[in-house]
């Protein structure tokens, strides 16, 4: 869903849990001359095409081989650890964010959490024609191509029925962060 407040959350959740790395989908977008123009007459953003799908994979599988060198090399802090025993009983969370995360099948099977951010046709036109893109989107892009690819992607993806858990994106900020802060901490007591 674009303009759903998706990198918001994220970069809370991300300051908000020690040992946090994120993956950005929008990191992994092929250079503009690589996007096809499909027959609406619109540059095809939004289709897994876009996107360097395997070495957004590849990435993520980086962080599981080794999420302390990932988080270094990053930028990110980790705890201290004491001892090698600790080491190894430390958690440490990845945070992959984007709009197509579900319609990617090898991927589908390393996610632990899947929140997906829904928000209704008036409100996401109305967030979207607020954003400020360094390509301003052409007349006509919402209605004949981002909205209609946003139904066909969703669809796909709930016929993955996968375990999604779907959050209302007209709840405020505040209270997004919350319900998922909540549910990623209960999840880790329990693993505990």
């Amino acid at each position: 869903m674009t303009n759903g407040g998706k990198t918001t959350l994220t970069n809370r959740l991300i300051k908000a849990f020690p040992n946090c790395c994120v993956v950005h989908q929008d990191d992994f977008f092929k250079p503009p001359d690589q996007i096809e123009v499909g027959e609406d007459g619109f540059k095809q953003w939004d289709v897994i095409t876009a996107l360097d799908m395997e070495a957004m994979t590849n990435t993520v599988k980086a962080w599981m081989e080794n999420p302390v060198k990932f988080a270094r090399s990053h930028g990110v802090s980790v705890s201290p650890v004491e001892d090698e025993a600790q080491s190894e009983e430390e958690i440490h969370i990845l945070i992959v964010e984007g709009f197509l995360l579900y319609n990617y099948r090898p991927l589908l099977d390393v996610y632990d959490k899947c929140y997906y951010i829904a928000v209704p046709y008036e409100e996401c036109k109305k967030r979207r024609s607020t954003r400020k893109y360094t390509v301003p989107d052409p007349p006509g892009l919402f209605d004949g191509h981002v909205w209609p690819m946003y139904l066909k992607h969703r669809k796909e993806m709930e016929a993955n029925c996968m375990n999604i858990e779907y959050l209302d994106g007209l709840k405020s900020k505040d209270e997004l962060y919350e319900q998922v802060y909540e549910d990623i901490q209960n999840t880790l007591l329990n693993r505990l």
